[in-house]
């Protein structure tokens, strides 16, 4: 979540789990699901809602922020930041209250809040975004929160702080601010801090919070979240930086492969999918590529890289690679492109969604479905099919940055003010 910040950051690939409706097995482990890729297995959460139809509940959120919720059991956690006051004298920023907060899944009650830290950011943010766009991550047992300069912190799933452990102070490129979030890989939680200084990707013991090991970064601001894939007997992280794709092996930090291509302003996350890492970026040029994983040293112009188009790219949204398909935005305009997953060939590109205008959140598929947020509040439901086919499309009071969730037959939706259980209930009172 920025123009690079305003990506809504934070994937990481768990083990798969089946995502219906009961606690037992209610897990949207990270903000791109329960193995980092938005694709929802089971559930059929309604099509169409409104502000008076299909609201199970809504609560008023503290202060401001991005977070994409994550759920685990009966829990909804996320992130905010709240305002002490307006800045005075010289000082351009206001003391925020960086804050996690659980709801009950049910209700929508606030269960606890719990605060990380009052501080002051060091630097600014770009206007359409916050100071809290870091999504956390959860295990069922922990919950891993990133609030990027100020830090890194665990915290039981009943909102006590267990350790803190810092990175760097970041100064980030331009008025965009910060935005990668953590993921879980194995016993560490991984984090990037890509910015305009020496940049850094760390690895921390997810139980002491002890460095395990951090690895320079030849790479400019960045704001994607890595991504994690089992390829042989090792573990890779994924990350994308302005031109480059790049993979890590995730017990020594050890560079495995790299990939140029992209263009500046890597924000969008990388996805993996079908033995490929498709990445992509769409500001000051755009650039979308498939990579064959399995590969080792420099794979810029070799045989690994399967396809790729510079005809459109995301600047913020991450892409949807569903039913060997896969759906990205230009830039952050709500201009949808279709592509063979597997092959690049072209379905359809830059149709235009109507009534959404801009895109940050990253869409998730439901069955035959796939739901897009637009930052004008605007959901809309479309077909995963080679045609863009629009089933619905819903509209809610409230500014939509954060990607949606699904647990069974419900959907939930982070507004910046308020947070969304839709469900089939009919008219609301």
């Amino acid at each position: 979540m920025p123009r690079p910040t305003f990506c809504l950051l934070l994937v990481t690939l768990l083990a798969p789990l089946l995502v219906h409706g009961g606690t037992d097995d209610a897990r949207w482990p990270a903000w791109r699901g329960p193995d980092g890729t938005g694709v929802v297995t089971g559930g059929n959460p309604p099509l169409h809602w409104s502000e008076t139809e299909n609201i199970k509940w809504k609560t008023d959120l503290p202060g401001e922020g991005q977070s994409t919720p994550i759920i685990w059991g009966d829990k909804i956690f996320l992130q905010t930041a709240e305002s002490l006051g307006e800045p005075t004298g010289d000082e351009k920023l206001s003391i925020y209250r960086f804050s996690v907060l659980c709801l009950d899944r049910s209700t929508g009650e606030k269960r606890w809040q719990t605060t990380l830290c009052e501080a002051r950011p060091h630097e600014g943010h770009h206007k359409s975004t916050t100071v809290a766009p870091f999504s956390p991550v959860t295990d069922g047992k922990g919950l891993w929160v990133s609030l990027g300069s100020l830090g890194l912190y665990q915290l039981s799933t009943e909102g006590e702080i267990l350790w803190e452990a810092k990175t760097i102070e970041m100064d980030k490129v331009g008025p965009f601010g910060e935005g990668s979030s953590p993921i879980l890989v194995g016993d560490a939680v991984i984090v990037l801090a890509d910015h305009e200084g020496p940049s850094k990707l760390f690895a921390f013991h997810k139980d002491t919070g002890k460095p395990l090991w951090v690895v320079d970064r030849d790479t400019e601001s960045s704001w994607g979240t890595p991504v994690a894939v089992q390829v042989g007997d090792k573990t890779e992280i994924i990350t994308t930086a302005p031109g480059t794709v790049r993979s890590y092996d995730a017990r020594t930090g050890k560079l495995i492969w790299s990939c140029g291509g992209l263009t500046s302003c890597a924000a969008p996350s990388p996805v993996v999918a079908n033995g490929l890492v498709y990445a992509t970026t769409g500001y000051k040029g755009e650039a979308l590529m498939a990579i064959e994983l399995g590969h080792t040293g420099d794979l810029t112009g070799t045989g690994a890289l399967r396809w790729a188009v510079d005809s459109t790219g995301s600047e913020v949204s991450t892409p949807l690679v569903y039913q060997d398909r896969i759906f990205v935005f230009k830039s952050i305009s709500a201009n949808l492109s279709c592509f063979n997953a597997t092959t690049g060939e072209v379905y359809y590109e830059r149709n235009r969604i109507p009534e959404m205008k801009q895109v940050y959140a990253s869409p998730i598929a439901v069955g035959e479905h796939i739901y897009i947020n637009g930052r004008e509040g605007t959901t809309v439901v479309i077909k995963s099919a080679d045609v863009l086919d629009i089933v619905a499309t819903n509209h809610l009071d409230e500014i939509l940055d954060a990607s949606p969730v699904v647990i069974g037959d419900e959907l939930y939706l982070r507004g910046r003010n308020r947070m969304y259980c839709i469900a089939d209930v009919g008219t609301n009172n």
